[in-house]
């Protein structure tokens, strides 16, 4: 059987037996109820996983991940005749040079940046209350004047001090040297399995397809391409977002000559993927080094038509055009997410905040269109 309609598609997909359409509606029920169910044990087996393997369970999912990211450039290059093989391999040599030569720009831009941090909030310590007070015309309270000297002091001490922290730890990381093996080998095994799994996703999806009933089948394909749908809307989307807002902020508060212009532009562009914490972020940052710059008022109205136009462009350029109208997670719904992942299960439970909430986000959109269809709901009698 050809592989090819499975390449074709990020997730399960099927036509023919086992059309929604053509299901009783309590057939269609219990198999949501059923799908619903695995998708929730499948979590909980994951979490556990985590838990108990994490050393080798972490790997794989980043494995898997990069496979769910890069599968739609592979699927395209297939669709030009380029062998899965081939066109996995030449996705991964250009995301490796794209790697590079941003490991190669950036790390000289972000040294010479993060060696002035001190100094900036040293600076900004002694010289932003002032200016603020110039600014309104009044005094401020003298203990918002004395805590300010007091949080730049502390900033800078201990941005100062993070250089030989880090170094410490990781040379007492390295000396123990079964667990720097363990993830020096789980770290490098990840390009590994990903390149694998990228290879062999249609595969992959074609094995979870032979696992569920043929009547089946569609509904199931349904539901998983609902998951793809609001979980590739909001990654891919907002790398994409992030990536084109970083390069906009950037640009334009390195126009206005503001202090640490390209950090605070990557902070407030992939920021953006917590909804409002990136752009009020790098607006206290670009306000910061306004100050400790402050050359003009045009340097403000850069600042200001920076932060406009992005958010003008985000809104009525970048997602409708480039991202495209893809119903995703909501802001609410990604803060949630991370909160109470975060609390559960630390840093593990971020990074899996939101395929987790979406997820969970289309199993309770089919349990309450399942109820919706309820005599229980509609108050009509049940059927014979």
């Amino acid at each position: 059987m050809s592989s090819a309609p499975a390449a074709s598609a990020p997730a399960l997909h099927a036509v023919g037996a086992g059309e929604p359409s053509a299901l009783p509606e309590e057939e269609a029920r219990r198999i949501d109820l059923t799908w619903s169910l695995v998708m929730m044990a499948a979590l909980g087996l994951v979490f556990a996983l985590l838990a108990v393997f994490g050393g080798v369970a972490i790997p794989v999912l980043l494995a898997l991940a990069g496979a769910y990211v890069f599968n739609p450039l592979v699927t395209a290059l297939e669709r030009h005749r380029v062998n899965r093989t081939w066109g996995t391999t030449i996705v991964f040599a250009g995301c490796t040079l794209a790697l590079v030569g941003a490991v190669l720009y950036l790390i000289p831009v972000f040294r010479e940046e993060a060696a002035k941090l001190p100094d900036f909030f040293r600076r900004a310590s002694t010289q932003v209350v002032p200016r603020v007070e110039a600014l309104l015309g009044l005094s401020l309270p003298e203990f918002v004047r004395q805590r300010t000297t007091e949080l730049g002091a502390q900033a800078s001490e201990l941005l100062q001090s993070a250089g030989p922290a880090a170094a410490k730890l990781a040379a007492s990381f390295a000396g123990n040297t079964a667990r720097f093996v363990a993830t020096l080998l789980g770290l490098s095994v990840v390009p590994v399995l990903a390149f694998f799994f990228l290879q062999d996703y249609p595969r992959l999806i074609g094995m979870v397809r032979e696992l569920i009933p043929l009547r089946a089948v569609g509904l199931v394909s349904r539901r998983f391409a609902e998951v793809d749908e609001v979980l590739s809307a909001f990654v891919r989307g907002q790398l994409t977002v992030g990536a084109i807002l970083s390069a906009i902020y950037g640009t334009g508060l390195a126009l206005a000559r503001i202090d640490m212009a390209i950090v605070i532009g990557v902070v407030a562009g992939f920021g953006n993927m917590v909804p409002y914490l990136g752009t009020a972020v790098g607006m206290v940052l670009a306000l910061l080094g306004l100050m400790l710059s402050w050359q003009g008022p045009w340097q403000l109205a850069v600042v200001v038509g920076t932060f406009v136009v992005a958010q003008l462009a985000e809104g009525l350029v970048i997602t409708p055009r480039v991202v495209g109208e893809k119903v995703g997670l909501s802001p609410v719904a990604v803060i949630i997410a991370i909160l109470a992942f975060s609390e559960l299960f630390g840093f593990v439970g971020i990074l899996l905040a939101v395929p987790v909430g979406a997820i969970l986000k289309v199993v309770l959109r089919v349990m309450v269109l399942r109820y919706h269809k309820m005599p229980v709901y509609t108050g009509e009698a049940p059927g014979p």
